[in-house]
């Protein structure tokens, strides 16, 4: 079997990393079609032994992309054409229905209430989404909570599969010795609390909410936000504003693992660095980032996140659900710092999403649409 993904980009994202690490599990030939920014993930996949190919796409209205993925899936004799995030769903279930090709999946990552991949949920992005949808076979919903999002939509419901995303628990394992060397590369105390966040600094993250929260707790409390976006501006006026600036650090995006040449912390080593993850976004499609906390053993304090609702309670019972603002916050974090530090135990929610069982899901999906109607 030999399946091509396309992908809107390949910069240091949750769909982005997501891919890399299952292309590392799926039993299958794969390649790669970004429609623009090859950024880190980019190069790590080609690390990995995987072809990437970048079309370097200007805008979303750049048409001339479609004959050039038309062409590319034609040539590559491709069995699946596997679509992730909207731009590159829309352009390659179209390019792959002209390539010949209808055994098309699709990975809906990024689905709100009110929101899909920061665009806002009007009646026309909802059209579009819908007439690209039945041009494929299968759309993935990353938990329940995306799949009864995407039926209330007007996705029939047996077009939707559910398989969540997956994780390596061990990328994630907390390690002392890469905590003291993140600490002092950013030039934080090694005996300061610290909290995290992760994700891109976008208004809906509300990772304003934990730097008012700052302002409000002691002074030898830090705050780690790993990620970059258009709000990241506002974000450092408020902390200046609050006088917290000097007591707010900002990583950029940071893949899991540095490449060999670049010596900045990565992900794994930040979040050993971190004492407690705060993910304090209302809108949440499945909640990676609190995953990849439990996974290097930290407590959680969220406000959404379906990848722990949608367990029993006691798969992790280092989150905890934090309903209200600034004030909430506030008082769980008071509560986790007095309380000190755990043992770092990793939960039975880590395992119940161990990327293996994801990969395996997915080849269900994959034998199924190629068991459908033959192929035009």
């Amino acid at each position: 079997m030999k399946a091509l993904h396309v992908i809107t980009g390949l910069g240091v994202g949750g769909a982005e990393q997501q891919l890399r690490l299952l292309l590392r599990h799926l039993p299958v030939r794969c390649d790669v079609v970004t429609l623009a920014n090859p950024g880190p993930v980019a190069e790590g996949l080609r690390a990995d032994g995987v072809r990437v190919t970048d079309l370097g796409m200007s805008g979303n209205r750049d048409l001339s992309a479609l004959p050039r993925l038309t062409g590319l899936i034609r040539d590559g004799g491709y069995d699946v054409v596997h679509t992730h995030l909207y731009r590159a769903c829309l352009y390659g279930r179209i390019a792959a229905r002209l390539a010949g090709v209808r055994t098309v999946v699709a990975t809906e990552h990024s689905l709100g209430d009110t929101r899909i991949e920061r665009r806002r949920l009007t009646p026309g992005v909802r059209a579009l989404y819908l007439a690209g949808e039945r041009l494929g076979r299968a759309t993935i919903a990353v938990s329940p909570t995306v799949a009864e999002r995407l039926r209330r939509w007007g996705v029939p419901g047996p077009r939707i599969r559910v398989i969540p995303n997956g994780i390596d628990a061990s990328l994630f394992r907390y390690d002392a010795a890469r905590r003291g060397q993140a600490r002092a590369f950013h030039g934080i105390p090694q005996d300061a609390y610290v909290v995290g966040g992760i994700g891109r600094l976008t208004v809906g993250k509300r990772f304003d909410l934990l730097v008012r929260a700052l302002a409000r707790l002691p002074g030898d409390v830090r705050l780690l936000l790993v990620g970059s976006g258009g709000e990241e501006g506002a974000l450092r006026r408020t902390a200046h504003d609050l006088g917290v600036a000097d007591r707010v650090v900002f990583t950029g995006e940071r893949p899991y693992l540095p490449a060999p040449r670049d010596h900045t912390p990565g992900l794994a080593s930040l979040l050993s660095a971190m004492d407690v993850l705060a993910a304090p976004s209302a809108e949440e499609a499945f909640g990676l980032a609190v995953l990849e906390a439990l996974a290097a053993g930290l407590p959680v304090l969220y406000t959404t996140c379906p990848a722990v609702d949608d367990l029993p309670p006691d798969f992790a019972p280092g989150a905890r659900r934090v309903a209200g603002g600034t004030d909430a916050y506030v008082r769980e974090l008071l509560r986790l710092r007095a309380a000190g530090p755990g043992e770092r135990a990793v939960p039975d929610a880590v395992r119940h999403y161990g990327i293996e069982r994801t990969a395996g899901q997915l080849m269900d999906v994959y034998t199924a649409v190629l068991s459908g109607p033959t192929r035009k």
